[in-house]
């Protein structure tokens, strides 16, 4: 018989209202982004970073509808962000990209609201990036570049965010030699709009966090980290100042995509652990890299 601790160290579920809300902010963000693509950025030329970048490029030249695209280019990333993050993340992805998809294809009739490149790149930018915001902060993710990127830097010398700013450099460069250079710097603006706000409504786009976490539960909680999200922990010997307790403190650090996921683990094996999240800007050594989940 399979004891309670493992059972709560290996998985459980989200409760359903948990997954109706998370279901239905995703969908939310989804609609969002694909208002931003359909109603400002795409009938004015200009394009955002990442798959939907490519998508934008690949829907203008092959003259098929966007959603395509933006569907059949992510599907690889499906299966790489469920080896790398887990079911969750992967299945909250396919649901936010497939509702992205239909979003375009049925957005692309309705009227655009303004013929004005400048105005387009940055309400276009702030509705996209409050869409792909929302997406990121309750576990999913609409664009593949971030999961291949994490899988790249295991094998590169780059950070995360060195290598998502290498392809975007990439793909909005190629704007210029399809839609002319104008749109190309129309673009950037678009992508630096995006990015901020994203940078808002998640509070904090630093692709790697460090977790504090203290708890009564902290060897449950320990494994469960190890063996849900793949990071290694380390338990610190820690006094309050107040009552002169010890008590064991874990430290750990991760990636901005598996922050959701994190607090889902802490919040269904203790809810009254303390928890602080802090951004880091740059990590080196250890085994951060080296990670394996199953």
């Amino acid at each position: 018989m399979v004891s309670l601790e493992n059972q709560v160290v290996n998985h459980k579920k989200l409760s359903k209202s948990t997954v109706i809300k998370r279901a239905i902010l995703i969908f939310i963000g989804s609609v969002l982004m694909a208002i931003g693509l359909e109603i400002f950025l795409v009938p004015n030329q200009v394009i955002d970073g990442g798959i939907v970048g490519i998508s934008i490029i690949l829907s203008h030249l092959s003259g098929w509808k966007l959603g395509l695209f933006l569907f059949f280019l992510n599907v690889p990333f499906f299966y790489i962000g469920y080896k790398q993050i887990g079911k969750t993340f992967a299945f909250s992805t396919l649901y936010g990209v497939t509702i992205l998809a239909i979003s375009t294809t049925l957005l692309h009739p309705v009227p655009v609201l303004t013929e004005d490149p400048l105005l387009a790149s940055v309400f276009g930018g702030m509705i996209l990036g409050i869409g792909v915001g929302i997406v990121i902060r309750y576990g999913g993710s609409l664009d593949g570049t971030e999961v291949l990127a994490i899988l790249f830097e295991k094998k590169l010398p780059f950070s995360v965010g060195e290598i998502i700013m290498f392809f975007n450099i990439f793909i909005l460069g190629s704007a210029g030699f399809v839609f002319g250079w104008d749109r190309a710097m129309y673009s950037l603006i678009a992508y630096f709009v995006a990015f901020k706000t994203i940078d808002i409504v998640i509070q904090g786009i630093d692709e790697s966090k460090s977790i504090w976490i203290i708890s009564e539960n902290y060897d449950i909680l320990g494994e469960a980290i190890m063996a849900r999200l793949g990071r290694g922990v380390t338990f610190l010997n820690g006094e309050g100042a107040f009552t002169g307790d010890t008590k064991k403190v874990i430290f750990c650090v991760i990636t901005r995509l598996e922050e959701a996921k994190l607090k889902s683990i802490v919040e269904e094996i203790d809810p009254g652990a303390f928890l602080a999240v802090s951004n880091i800007a740059e990590v080196r050594g250890g085994r951060f890299k080296k990670r394996d989940i199953h």
